[in-house]
């Protein structure tokens, strides 16, 4: 019995324990705040997690059961006094304690070895900047120049002995990560020099771990977007999408990073206004919410993004485009794939929709100018076929002109089949190019300029 009792006790205990949540005190001596915020890094967001108010002697304290991941963290008074902690591998049980004067140089920490070596090295750096300081107008300026280099030498060298004598900190892994990848050979040129450093670009950065994605976005989240929006710009998505697998798979093994790299880069190139993009829209969704990997996605959304996945892959350039039967303002009916000419401009659009009502009268001048010339025509849909927008839509023709027989003006009341679903119309205006010989998507997301430089190709 008495053995029974003291299981029990002991799972109690146990449990208590193992139970998520956080406890931090922060004592700042001769602090007058009325409250300080306790924050977090996200990639490029700075989430609030509590607020907590002073005692009347400087004494804050912060308490929730919210299960917090490992990551760099802060105390934020909102008028720009910050100090940063780490939470990595220890329980969130921290007793801060500092004074106003300055809180980052005079803090000191118990319950946290992670977090002692942080302000350790923070001081040591301090150190040396203020050695910086005091030397500046001491030296004429060539001196200063030349101590300014050799200071921030032995600052490179602090950062290497504390890496190496700290190789498991959080504070190694993040210094780590913000080092520049080895450079790639002198004999590498032209594509092999741009492909080496594309995949060696992530080299230091421990995207295997969560931690990285609860980070300052110095850190981590600029580095991600130059590399997508800088370095990657203009790549074609045969040999975009191999390097956007490398960094997702690499990933894998830490959730929280994972699951940010998939919905990060999904939702940009969903978003992405690159007519070709669209296919690395459809590949990422393929791979990762298909599968069954993305396991935070709600059934009913997966589903909807899968449907999605579907129609866009159906129309990406270079597929054939679905057929479309529909009749004009005489009721005679047209066929898309039996269009005349060399090529065919698939309009979906509404003078109810101020877009439309701005880009169109400017995509129909460049096809009047050009369609002779390129054997060219159109087949142009009123997207909202309610009697009030039939109104609209005649007027707005006559009022811009728009009587180029080659431009033909088409109501979407009837159709062969439902083309907002097979042509996933969600806005307008919605632009395309096709080839009528065998169908197929030139370009689409088509703009008058972009048009016009197709053309001039063409």
């Amino acid at each position: 019995m008495k053995r029974s009792v003291f299981i029990i006790l002991l799972l109690t205990s146990l449990s208590v324990l193992a139970k998520p949540g956080y406890r931090f005190t922060l004592q700042i001596d001769g602090c007058t705040d009325s409250a300080i915020l306790f924050c977090g890094y996200y990639a490029n967001y700075l989430p609030i997690y509590d607020t907590a108010y002073n005692n009347g002697k400087g004494k804050f304290v912060f308490e929730g059961n919210t299960e917090l991941k490992p990551g760099l963290y802060f105390f934020d008074n909102q008028k720009n006094r910050r100090v940063d902690f780490v939470i990595y591998h220890e329980k969130p049980d921290f007793k801060f304690h500092t004074d106003q004067r300055d809180w980052m140089r005079n803090m000191t920490v118990s319950g946290s070895k992670q977090n002692k070596l942080f302000y350790n090295f923070q001081r040591s750096l301090d150190a040396v900047y203020d050695e910086l300081d005091a030397a500046r107008g001491t030296m004429d300026s060539a001196a200063f120049v030349t101590y300014s280099r050799q200071r921030y030498r032995h600052i490179d060298t602090l950062r290497l002995r504390f890496i190496e004598q700290n190789p498991e900190s959080m504070l190694s892994l993040m210094m780590m990560a913000t080092k520049e990848p080895q450079r790639p050979s002198d004999t590498l040129t032209g594509n092999d020099r741009y492909f080496y450093v594309m995949h060696h670009y992530f080299d230091n950065m421990p995207l295997d771990n969560d931690f990285l994605v609860r980070t300052p976005k110095n850190v981590f989240y600029n580095r991600l977007m130059d590399y997508v929006d800088k370095n990657m710009k203009g790549l074609s998505p045969e040999l975009a999408m191999p390097l956007l697998d490398s960094l997702i798979d690499r990933s894998e093994p830490a959730p929280e990073m994972f699951k940010y790299l998939v919905h990060t880069l999904t939702e940009k190139y969903l978003q992405s206004p690159v007519m070709v993009y669209d296919e690395i829209y459809v590949h990422l969704i393929k791979r990762y919410y298909a599968s069954g990997k993305a396991f935070w996605a709600n059934p009913s959304w997966l589903d909807k993004e899968l449907e999605r996945a579907d129609r866009w892959e159906r129309l990406l350039v270079g597929r054939e485009a679905p057929e479309l039967i529909l009749a004009d303002t005489n009721h005679i009916a047209y066929s898309l794939h039996h269009m005349q000419g060399k090529y065919t401009l698939l309009v979906f659009w509404s003078p109810a929709c101020g877009h439309c009502r701005e880009i169109i009268p400017a995509v129909y001048k460049v096809f009047d100018r050009v369609a002779d010339s390129l054997d060219m025509t159109a087949f142009a849909i009123l997207s909202e076929p309610d009697s009030a927008t039939t109104i609209k839509w005649k007027h707005f023709i006559d009022e811009h002109n728009m009587h180029n027989p080659r431009w033909v003006h088409l109501h979407g009341a009837e159709a062969n089949v439902d083309w907002h679903e097979v042509y996933d119309i969600t806005s307008t205006p919605q632009i395309y190019l096709i080839e009528n010989k065998e169908h197929k998507f030139l370009a689409k997301k088509l703009s008058a300029d972009l048009l016009e430089t197709i053309c001039k190709q063409l």
